[in-house]
């Protein structure tokens, strides 16, 4: 059993690192046009993602970071349901077995109910603090 936790103490560290590597953008070429583009509106340029504020980009590496964060957890919580699963079916109607894998499958979809409602209130206060960021910005400039 010690070698076994020690090699998805491994597997979570290594998922863990690389949720702090960033993605590449898919239409960067394209949303580069947009953004260097006097001739668009900046609404589209909003909708295109294209940031003049260096401010702007701090609430998306945070959000980037903090899903990945939350979406590796979910992955380690859906592993240990898995295992929870193999462990119930090895168990051979020991009493013991049996509870710990119930109990491990139980702790397991709690973890994952966690992180499907921790991703939802972090974009959620995200796009608050982003709207109320950019509404403040709309009525100083007097639009």
């Amino acid at each position: 059993m010690k070698k076994l936790t020690k090699y998805f103490t491994a597997i979570i560290i290594a998922l863990l690192g690389l949720a702090f590597f960033a993605t590449p953008a898919v239409f960067a070429d394209s949303s580069t046009n947009i953004c260097n583009n006097n001739n668009v509106s900046a609404e589209v340029k909003a909708a295109a993602g294209c940031s003049n504020a260096k401010k702007d980009k701090f609430p998306s590496v945070v959000t980037g970071i903090l899903n990945g964060v939350i979406g590796m957890l979910g992955l380690v919580a859906v592993v240990f349901i898995i295992i929870g699963g193999v462990n119930y079916m090895t168990s051979t109607g020991d009493p013991g077995k049996t509870k710990k894998a119930k109990d491990t499958i139980l702790y397991a979809c709690i973890g994952l109910i966690v992180c499907a409602l921790s991703f939802a209130i972090v974009n959620f206060t995200i796009n608050m603090i982003n709207h109320s960021g950019n509404e403040t910005t709309n009525e100083e400039s007097g639009s």
